[in-house]
């Protein structure tokens, strides 16, 4: 299991480099596709206007657009809640950018004024990759990321 706290640190390192989100979501989505196993994409997509926009990550190349409350990353989006989903195919409406991904954790990002300004989203190829802990850890992540980023 990562050690959440040590990379929350590494986050917040770069953050005081600088908190524009560019580079911010960049070496986020490093640091998780170097510290999770078992995962095929890690990146975020950024609310603009009535979708998700593709935004940093680690993979393959993915979907550039997704409706509000579409799939993982729109649903997340639409409920502002965590999605843990051990099989993605049993997820009414998934949306397959990559035919390997198995699991899916979807974690929303909020500006300063509480709203949803993007989601968090790792995938893997194997069912059930993740868990309770991660959920946790994931969320204290991107927590880090709310308390310091420029949208």
């Amino acid at each position: 299991m990562p050690d959440y706290n040590m990379l929350k640190d590494q986050l917040e390192g770069f953050l005081d480099t600088d908190p524009f989100y560019v580079p911010a979501l960049s070496n986020a989505s490093a640091l998780l596709w170097e510290a999770l196993s078992d995962i095929n994409w890690a990146g975020f997509y950024i609310v603009r206007g009535d979708k998700l926009v593709l935004g940093p990550f680690q993979g393959k190349p993915a979907c550039i657009h997704i409706k509000r409350g579409k799939g993982v990353c729109g649903t997340a989006w639409a409920e502002d809640k965590t999605q843990l989903v051990p099989d993605v195919h049993e997820f009414p409406g998934h949306i397959a950018c990559d035919s390997a991904s198995n699991s899916e954790i979807v974690v929303p990002l909020h500006d300063g004024g509480r709203n949803v300004a993007g989601v968090l989203d790792i995938d893997s190829p194997l069912f059930s990759r993740f868990t309770e802990e991660d959920r946790a850890g994931l969320e204290a992540f991107a927590k880090a990321l709310e308390a310091r980023i420029s949208w």
